[in-house]
């Protein structure tokens, strides 16, 4: 399994996925075909839970997203909690100022229930 790195753009976040189980999204996310965008990374993501690895940790910190990217992100919370045990850690990063990005992050804490999804204030 190798590293994956995608570059930020104007409408999509930096995306690290590192073979060790750590995973980061940092930016804005308003792609224009969101699905395509993140096939690679929800293709990664699948592969890394049929290996051996147990450990893996999100790390979001998405400062604005439109609603195909919401659906995306359902989607991303299913497949990790699909595969959900103790080490497994949701790190919804969000700016005090931004109201949105934390309610968001309550909503999903809300929808996945069984995935520990945490709050981090910046």
């Amino acid at each position: 399994m190798e590293n994956l790195v995608i570059e930020e753009t104007k409408y999509t976040p930096k995306i690290s996925l590192d073979k060790n189980g750590i995973v980061s999204m940092v930016g804005k996310s308003y792609p224009e075909n969101t699905f395509e965008f993140y096939e690679p990374v929800m293709e990664w993501i699948r592969e890394y839970f049929k290996s051996e690895n147990k450990k893996f940790t999100l790390n979001m910190e998405i400062t604005y997203f439109n609603s195909s990217s919401s659906k995306l992100f359902f989607d991303l919370f299913d497949l990790i909690e699909e595969h959900n045990s103790e080490d497994i850690e949701v790190n919804w990063i969000y700016d005090e100022e931004n109201e949105s990005a934390l309610e968001a992050g309550e909503d999903f804490q809300d929808d996945f229930e069984g995935l520990k999804i945490n709050l981090v204030k910046k």
